[in-house]
Parts: C-alpha cells; sequence; structure tokens
C-alpha cells in the first residue's frame, strides 16, 4: 500500500469530475421535466426509474463485483452510463425526446451505478491501510457533497444558456475523466477462495449475506442502519414540503435548505478526512443516530417564524448524516472479507434503498395523514431511539474493539 496518497488522488480527480458532472446532468433533466411537463407525477417516475434497477440489481451485481476484475467494472460502467447520457445528448440534437424514452435511459444509467458503485467500495480496504479508511470516506463524503451544492446550480445555470445536447455532453466528458484516472493506477483483486470454477450466482449471493451478517453484532448493526434508513429517507424526500408548507417559504428557501444540508455533509465528511473525531466508528454511528432525530424532531416543533433555527438544524443533520454514512462504510470495510464486499455493498445498497422508494411513493400520503412536521417529529424520535438502543446491545458494543481505525 506504499503510495495509497498517491492512487487516491488521481482516483479523487477522476471521480470529482464524474460524481459532479452526473449530479449536474441529473438535475438538468429533472429542470427539463418540470419545465416542459410541470408535472409531478413525471418527476416521480424519474426517480423511481433511477433508483429501481439499483434496488432490485444490486444482489445479483455484487456477485459479478467479486467475481470480475473490480477496475475494468468501474471503467466499463462509467463508460455505459456516458453512452447512455450520448443517446439523450443525440435525442436532444434531433428535438426527438419523450418522457417515457428519458425513463427508460435514467433506468439504464442506474444499472451502471448498479455496478460501478459497490466495486469503488470494495476496493478501497485493497488501497488505502485499514487506519486509514475513516480519512478515505470522509474525503469520499466531501466529493459526494461538493457534487449535491453544485449539481443543481450548474444545472440550473447550463439549462438555462446552452442546449441541453451540449448538458449531455458534460457526463460524457466527466465519464472519459473518471476512466482515465482508473486506467492510471493499479486496483488489486482480492484473492478469492470460493471454487472459481463453479460459479453459481445464488450460491454466491447467499454467501454474500452470510459474510454481512458474520457476527452477531453485524446482524443488530445492520438491520439498526436500515431501520434507521426507513425513517430517514421519507423525511429527506418532505424537506421541500416542510419549507414551504410548514415555514411558507419560496423556491429560494428551498435552495437554501438543500446547500445547507449538503455544507454540513461537506463539514462531516472534512472532520473525518482530517481525523478529527477521535473514537470508534460504532460509536459515531450511534451518536449521529441521536443527532440526526433530534434536529428532525427539533425542527417537527419549531413555529414558522424561525426558518433560520430550521437551516441550522439542517446543516447540523448534514454533518451527522455524513459521520453516520462514513463510519458504517469502515465498518463494513473493517468486517468483511474483500473477497466478499462487492456483494455486501450491493445488498446494503439495496437493502438501504428500499426506504427511498417506500418514502418516495408515500410522501403525499403521510403529509395528509399527520402533517409534515408531526412526519419529522415522529421520525425523530424514533431514530433517537434507535441510536439509544444501539448503545445498550452487547453484540454491537463488541464490535467496537474490532472496527476501530481512528488511533
Amino acid at each position: 500500500m506504499m503510495g495509497w496518497k498517491r492512487v487516491f488522488g488521481i482516483i479523487w480527480t477522476g471521480q470529482l469530475f464524474s460524481t459532479l458532472s452526473s449530479s449536474i446532468v441529473a438535475y438538468a433533466v429533472i429542470f427539463w421535466l418540470s419545465i416542459e411537463t410541470g408535472s409531478a407525477e413525471a418527476l416521480a417516475l424519474a426517480t423511481i426509474a433511477a433508483l429501481l434497477p439499483q434496488l432490485l440489481l444490486g444482489p445479483f451485481t455484487g456477485v459479478f463485483v467479486d467475481r470480475w476484475n473490480r477496475r475494468i467494472v468501474m471503467i466499463v460502467s462509467d463508460l455505459f452510463i456516458a453512452a447512455c447520457s450520448a443517446v439523450l445528448a443525440i435525442m436532444f440534437y434531433f428535438n426527438e425526446v419523450q418522457t417515457g424514452y428519458i425513463y427508460v435511459l435514467l433506468a439504464l444509467r442506474s444499472v451502471g451505478s448498479a455496478f460501478h458503485v459497490p466495486a469503488m467500495q470494495a476496493s478501497i480496504p485493497l488501497l488505502a491501510p485499514k487506519s486509514e479508511l475513516g480519512r478515505v470516506a470522509g474525503v469520499n463524503q466531501v466529493i459526494n457533497s461538493v457534487s449535491t451544492i453544485a449539481g443543481p446550480a450548474l444545472a440550473a445555470l447550463m439549462i438555462t444558456t446552452m442546449d441541453m445536447t451540449h448538458v449531455m455532453a458534460v457526463d460524457i466528458a466527466g465519464a472519459i475523466i473518471a476512466c482515465s484516472s482508473l486506467l492510471m493506477v493499479h486496483i488489486p483483486n482480492p484473492e478469492k477462495t470460493v471454487n472459481a470454477a463453479q460459479p453459481h450466482v445464488f450460491r454466491e449471493m447467499h454467501d454474500g449475506l452470510k459474510a454481512i451478517f458474520s457476527s452477531k453484532g453485524m446482524i443488530w448493526l445492520f438491520w439498526f442502519v436500515v431501520l434507521a434508513n426507513f425513517f430517514i429517507m421519507p423525511i429527506a424526500v418532505m424537506f421541500p414540503l416542510m419549507t414551504i408548507d410548514h415555514f411558507e417559504g419560496s423556491t429560494w428557501q428551498m435552495s437554501i435548505i438543500e446547500i445547507a444540508w449538503g455544507i454540513g455533509m461537506m463539514a462531516g465528511g472534512a472532520a473525518l478526512g482530517a481525523k478529527l473525531l477521535k473514537m470508534s466508528e460504532i460509536k459515531l454511528i450511534n451518536y449521529s443516530y441521536i443527532i440526526i432525530g433530534l434536529t428532525f424532531g427539533l425542527s417537527g416543533v419549531l413555529s414558522k417564524d424561525v426558518f433560520y433555527i430550521f437551516v441550522a438544524l439542517t446543516f447540523l443533520g448534514g454533518i451527522a448524516g455524513a459521520i453516520y454514512h462514513a463510519s458504517f462504510t469502515v465498518v463494513m470495510q473493517t468486517t468483511i472479507k474483500a473477497e466478499a464486499l462487492g456483494r455486501a455493498f450491493a445488498i446494503y445498497g439495496s437493502a438501504t434503498m428500499l426506504p427511498s422508494m417506500i418514502g418516495l411513493l408515500n410522501t403525499g400520503l403521510i403529509a395528509d395523514t399527520i402533517g409534515v412536521n408531526n412526519a419529522f417529529i415522529v421520525s425523530g424520535i424514533m431514530i433517537i431511539l434507535i441510536g439509544v438502543v444501539s448503545f445498550f446491545i452487547p453484540a454491537i458494543n463488541a464490535l467496537i474493539n474490532k472496527t476501530a481505525t481512528i488511533p
């Protein structure tokens, strides 16, 4: 692992351009659909198309990520996503765009991401020392946060100043840069202990599940994370509704909330990257639950004339969210064998994406039934309880010595 910083410097440069360009294109398509259709249903279908393939295919793609050369998987995935953007660019150029085609191409892009994301996450422990995995996860969060913050603004600028064909070309350029950076580094593949001569998809999926549930502590931790996402993701969908309905805000104030969350995630990732948080990842996850729950619950009880406090709470929630996500990533990377990490991350991605789909499909029902602010309060209380209970689960506490990477 000599020179791991140089390797990650090259990879991160490519990933920054790739994630930023993908974010720009994703928001540009959303803005275009909003302008052309004016339909909330169209936006919901577009979001479902972008999520559903990763949810359904995750357990299967993880098998092939662990079978194949991971660097090749990432390069081919990036090129496939770029090809989808190229098709969209051609459709816009010839003015042959239909919403149905957009949904199909968004779904195909999601298939590429279903391979790329677990391949990248599974490769990290093979490239960096165990003691540096927290730092790496923090920097990855910073990169994703930059894309979250800058993506909508750049997309809005580009869609008003250039043709959509050229906007799509931005994603193609980002993919080329990302692939070039991956070609410049060597990413080792883990040694295989399974019988490679007799591959079997469902047996390998089962082995991936066994790798995640290798100890009682991981079983508890995994299901607590899935349960927390069940309460977090519906609320994440409701932030714009909270801004408009409860605080009687404007589109500009909606953007402030999104930026506050993004900056918070960047700050949380930077804190991990700088090794400012001197405690085990397990404790960081538990404390993050409590902080996220508090920010949700307190937001729900605020009066409508203190929007600035809502902004501050959202910023704190973003910090905790980044720490929570990065810390759990490190726990998986340090407790699961490298040969099964692709399957483990793919299964985890599918398991945590399900709450996103439920939240997306039931946002209106939840808001109409109990009210947006009450949804914040209920979810906040449940997430706090998850964090508190986690401290008293002996099996989870037993993981602390096994997973600590921060000296």
